[in-house]
Formats: structure tokens, C-alpha cells, sequence
């Protein structure tokens, strides 16, 4: 049975920087960039185990996607998906996290 699928509002303020960067030089780019990870996102709601548990957590309900470069930062409930954060593979995710949570 498929779960719901809950963005965060940061993960999907991630989501729109993202484009919004690729779309100064092509929107055309931009817009197939952000189907690819909500698509990405969709398969979640039937196969939640498919990411690898985030190495910098190492909880098992805290997995990520990998959509090209990009971290698709999720967390598995009995009920829902919900995703967490949309980062660039490059940044430094626990020095991100704690000034979102704190």
C-alpha cells in the first residue's frame, strides 16, 4: 500500500532554489530537473526503502535518494514519507542541519 508523501517547507524551498539557479540559464532545464525529483520523490510512496540510510545520521527511518548531485533527504513513518531536505551532494549536510534545527 503506497503512503502519503509530505514535503517540508524547507525541503521544498530547497527544491525551488535549486531550479530557480538552473532556470537563469535554461528554463527548459530547469523544469525537467524539478520533474525528475518529484517523480523521484512519487516512487517513494511505494518503495521507501529504496534510498540508503543517511551515512551522517545512521538512523534507520532517515534515508536519502540520490537524484544526480543532489540528496533527496527523507524519513519513513508508519504512515507517511516525508521529506526532510533537497541538498547538493557537495554541502555539508550536518553543518546545514543544525542551523535549521537550531
Amino acid at each position: 500500500m503506497a503512503q502519503s508523501l509530505i514535503w517540508s517547507s524547507a525541503a521544498f524551498d530547497d527544491l525551488e532554489s535549486v531550479t530557480a539557479f538552473i532556470a537563469k540559464d535554461s528554463t527548459h532545464y530547469a523544469a525537467a530537473f524539478a520533474l525528475e525529483v518529484l517523480e523521484a520523490s512519487r516512487a517513494l510512496s511505494r518503495f521507501q526503502d529504496r534510498g540508503r540510510i543517511v551515512p551522517e545520521f545512521a538512523i534507520p527511518d532517515i534515508r536519502e535518494l540520490l537524484v544526480r548531485s543532489y540528496r533527496l533527504i527523507y524519513r519513513v513513518t508508519e504512515k507517511e514519507i516525508q521529506i526532510l531536505g533537497f541538498i547538493h551532494g557537495s554541502r555539508d549536510l550536518l553543518a546545514l542541519w543544525s542551523t535549521r534545527s537550531g
